[in-house]
């Protein structure tokens, strides 16, 4: 974007915009699924993705890009909820965790081919190039069936966003030119490690379980971003650029190695099974909603932190990423290999003992 000439709170607005979009779209996800059916609600999305991708190509300004994010974002925001539920709902239990990574699978390889072909084209080339999976899923859309479920986890995407997920995807760029490393060799050996760690995902869901991805995830993020603050840490005082770059290196490959393999798609799967049908429209909105408005405080507010403390911003991320485990640890019910109907029978049995404890 510097053909553009954007200033840093230019940079801050473009970067979060997209996530108040994204709690826009998370507040009629759920009704609009209710509303429309899953695969009507599919359409509204891809409507939005286009509209987004066509402001960005034909930008003459910063405020044309931030329009194009706006509803980028908001079609984000039905994506999250619509196409968990729609796979929860449609695929037999025994491997309902696993196709519902697969979907996640799919933005991680989209994400990861958009970061490699981003180093040889123009943004306005790349913004090109977004549209075309979009117009393929409107005419695919004509071929699959409605869901035939027609219809907590606030928690967990919260402390998922407020551990830094946004931030390190969207200012992946800056992070590595800071810490002294190759932003090309930095953003390509992320685009490169998503895919097969997203693949390895939908094979380990209905395997071990959400809980244990969940936690072990959680774990690696933690290391993740311990090692990027301690490489900035070791900046802040003048240590040497080399062990600082390799540091800085390492420890967002090893974010973006846990977040793809066991954060990514995980928590999704969790809320796409824990809500009873009767309540899943609503649920979803505030889970959507949640991670939505998490994610753009975090995108928004990371740049003015990282200049404030670049260190102290990766340790608080840490902090977080050690915090979530303990929240799955104690909260989190397990939910693999286990009907729909199961699962809320457990919740409510669950409850009711926490009522007879307390």
């Amino acid at each position: 974007m510097t053909d553009l000439g954007l200033s840093i709170q230019q940079y801050s607005v473009f970067g979060s915009i997209m996530t108040i979009g994204t709690m826009l779209g998370a507040i009629v996800s759920g009704k609009a699924a209710d509303l429309i059916g899953r695969r009507g609600a599919m359409w509204l999305l891809e409507t939005f993705f286009i509209m987004g991708w066509l402001a960005i190509i034909f930008a003459k300004g910063a405020w044309w890009l931030d329009f194009g994010r706006l509803p980028l974002g908001f079609g984000i925001g039905i994506h999250g909820y619509v196409v968990p539920v729609y796979i929860a709902e449609i695929t037999p239990h025994n491997i309902r965790g696993g196709c519902s990574a697969a979907s996640l699978l799919m933005v991680s390889v989209g994400v990861s081919l958009m970061f490699v072909i981003g180093n040889v084209v123009t943004w306005r080339t790349l913004a090109v190039i977004g549209t075309i999976p979009c117009l393929v899923q409107v005419v695919g859309l004509f071929f699959i069936a409605e869901s035939p479920r027609y219809l907590v986890g606030v928690g967990i995407m919260l402390l998922v966003q407020f551990g830094g997920s946004s931030a390190i995807s969207y200012y992946a760029s800056s992070i590595f030119e800071s810490a002294g490393c190759s932003v090309g060799v930095g953003t390509t050996a992320m685009a490169i490690i998503q895919i097969p760690f997203s693949i390895l995902c939908v094979f380990l869901m209905d395997k071990f379980g959400r809980r244990p991805l969940l936690m072990v995830g959680a774990a690696g993020t933690c290391l993740g971003c311990f090692l990027t603050g301690l490489a900035f840490l070791l900046k802040d005082f003048h240590q040497q650029t080399e062990l600082t770059s390799i540091f800085g290196l390492a420890g967002i490959l090893v974010y973006i190695v846990f977040f793809s393999l066991c954060l990514g798609g995980t928590p999704w799967v969790i809320v796409a099974e824990i809500f009873p049908i009767n309540i899943k429209g609503a649920a979803g909105s505030l889970v959507n909603l949640s991670y939505g408005f998490s994610s753009w405080i975090v995108s928004y507010a990371f740049n003015f932190l990282f200049e404030w403390s670049s260190a102290g911003v990766f340790f608080t991320f840490a902090s977080i990423c050690f915090i979530t485990i303990i929240f799955v640890a104690k909260l989190l019910p397990e939910t693999k290999g286990r009907t729909l109907e199961e699962i809320q029978a457990s919740m409510i049995h669950l409850h009711q003992s926490d009522t007879v404890l307390r």
